[in-house]
């Protein structure tokens, strides 16, 4: 049965703190059972807390009340302990653990709560499935490397509010119920009971209230702000998510991305020792995607694209100068050594190539000589060679080619690219390229809708020179958005924002919003706007993706104390749940089943 502490139970130091310094004084711990060890007239038990382990030690000396319940202790069971911490001896010391000189010989203790048999062993680096992890949350966070993970964040959260507050940044929180707005993702909403029939949203960001904070004269805003999006998930995204968020008045673009790139240098100094050298590079968007097929290039490797549309232009090969006389591009990547994938791993590429919407993928390779290809036979020996030297192709070499529409061309050489690079191990995670991308389009063109629509957020603030496109040539122009990345990933975005509240109506009515339901939606930004508004921008960082990016993980759910699953559920809790009848009346709210939900 559990017993209870009393009040001469006070633990002297946690597990993981005890040296040998500690020899021969009384110790005070408490923790969980990693495991214990019978062996006949000695138990060893070792006792978890969240800075690590120390051996506990019963023998011939011990009690024997003591030594019985020892032995009848298991994983996982609390204890609280009280013994004299004492050498383990030259021939037994564990050079794996920090305490692995000492051990503590165990005087008494308590089993402050029992456990049963956990359903997978809690140990580093388990290979158990993440459903069943995740239905066992708070068994999974007492694993040593996902317990760091949690530790890491809470110090590279102190970090980062240290590091803004020294650069005169004021922490300000803002409301987690909020106006709908449209920000680019769907909202969550929250029913009011009060205003029965109208909705709060959860804030995909404080984008709108940090501008207001601008306006209301506190020049340079922090928040570790908690956001909200309704989209499908993947690796490196969840339905809620942390962002360092930040806005500055009176400054410049280059002002923003100077002080955040020194944040960045300040943080892999501190947590991994590393040293970034700055300035970063800048690479403007339309370079971006030339070069490497994404406005988020991973600069670890190599293997840039390359445009071969005025060598096809005019070859006899439909697939190529078709696409071509149709308005698209011709482009390729050289996959250096990648003649020894088999053809049916070259093959398996024209799926991998289908989910960005690419008709196929064209190859070329040569090994030993010996040349194998899908499009070689359709082109004369001159249009081969130039294509060959313009990517500077070298025998044991792999060339592959998309022809289409500019952007498929793009996103599935950029995905390509990086897909192979994974396959030829070029890619190290302890490896870190960083650099700002700029001058993104201020609109993208829907092609299904016909419709534009706002490429970073509707409050970016368009580079000034191009404003005079806005009424003719809307998709030519420019923005003053910029995005930090790094090992291929966006780490953190900004802009600068419109502060003119004519030029913020001119941009919603280019993106389908009119003046009149813009009102409605932004009408007390559009009258702040007229009380004096500063210049202003900001950004803010994926926190979540920062510390994985800092921990050299894969997976955003590990560094998020309790993360969703794919399809956005919460297997540990069973959330999202049905609620009761007469709260849904409350709310004015009716449940519509659909025939599917019938069935199921």
């Amino acid at each position: 049965m559990a017993e209870f502490l009393a009040k001469n139970d006070k633990r002297t130091k946690y597990c993981g703190e005890f040296t040998k310094e500690d020899i021969g004084k009384e110790a005070v711990v408490m923790g969980w059972v990693q495991r214990q060890r019978d062996l006949g007239s000695l138990i060893f038990i070792d006792l978890r807390d969240r800075t690590g382990i120390v051996q506990l030690a019963f023998d011939e000396n011990t009690d024997k009340t003591v030594f019985d319940k020892a032995f009848q202790t298991r994983s996982e069971y609390v204890l609280c302990v009280h013994g004299i911490v004492r050498s383990r001896g030259e021939g037994a010391i564990n050079k794996n653990i920090p305490t692995g000189e000492i051990e503590i010989a165990v005087s008494s203790f308590k089993i402050l709560g029992t456990a049963e048999t956990p359903p997978f062993e809690i140990v580093e680096n388990s290979d158990v499935r993440t459903d069943v992890r995740m239905k066992y949350r708070y068994l999974d966070l007492r694993r040593p490397d996902v317990h760091h993970n949690m530790l890491m964040r809470s110090r590279i959260a102190k970090i980062t509010r240290d590091f803004y507050a020294e650069n005169g940044f004021i922490e300000i929180e803002t409301p987690n119920l909020v106006k709908p707005t449209p920000e680019g993702a769907r909202d969550y909403l929250v029913p009011s009971r009060v205003h029965n029939g109208k909705f709060y949203a959860l804030p995909q960001s404080p984008q709108i209230y940090k501008q207001l904070l601008m306006l209301s004269g506190f020049d340079r805003y922090i928040q570790i702000a908690r956001c909200f999006r309704d989209e499908d998930l993947r690796a490196d995204r969840q339905p809620e998510f942390t962002q360092v968020d930040l806005e500055m008045s009176f400054v410049s673009e280059d002002d923003i991305m100077t002080l955040n790139e020194k944040f960045v240098q300040h943080l892999f100094r501190e947590v991994k020792g590393i040293e970034i050298e700055l300035p970063l590079q800048r690479m403007k968007y339309e370079e971006a995607m030339r070069r490497f097929g994404s406005d988020k290039p991973d600069l670890r490797f190599e293997m840039e694209i390359v445009d071969l549309s005025v060598i096809l232009k005019e070859c006899g090969f439909k697939v190529f100068s078709g696409a071509i006389a149709n308005g698209g591009i011709v482009r390729a990547i050289n996959v250096k050594g990648g003649a020894k994938f088999s053809r049916k791993e070259i093959d398996a590429l024209a799926k991998f190539a289908a989910s960005y919407k690419a008709k196929g993928v064209a190859w070329y390779k040569s090994s030993d000589g010996e040349i194998s290809s899908s499009y070689a036979k359709f082109l004369s020996d001159t249009e081969n060679e130039a294509i060959k030297e313009a990517v500077f192709f070298e025998d044991g070499d792999l060339i592959l080619i998309v022809a289409d529409r500019e952007k498929i061309v793009c996103d599935t050489l950029g995905a390509l690219r990086c897909h192979m690079a994974k396959k030829l191990g070029l890619v190290k995670k302890d490896e870190y390229r960083m650099l700002w991308v700029t001058d993104f389009p201020l609109f993208e063109y829907d092609e299904e809708s016909g419709a534009l629509y706002a490429a970073h957020n509707p409050f970016t603030m368009p580079v000034v020179e191009d404003i005079k496109y806005l009424d003719t040539e809307p998709l030519k122009v420019n923005s003053t958005a910029f995005d930090i990345v790094i090992n291929g990933m966006e780490a953190g975005g900004g802009s600068m924002r419109i502060n003119h509240p004519e030029l913020q109506e001119k941009i919603l009515g280019i993106i389908g919003i009119p003046k009149e339901i813009a009102r409605t939606k932004f009408g007390f930004l559009m009258d702040a706007y007229k009380y004096g508004a500063p210049p202003h921008g900001g950004m803010a960082f994926g926190f979540d993706r920062l510390i994985t990016l800092l921990l050299e993980l894969d997976d955003i759910r590990d560094v998020i104390a309790f993360p969703k699953m794919q399809n956005a559920s919460e297997p540990m809790s069973d959330s999202p749940g049905i609620t009761d009848s007469q709260s849904l009346a409350d709310l004015g709210i009716s449940i519509i089943h659909s025939e599917e939900d019938s069935v199921k």
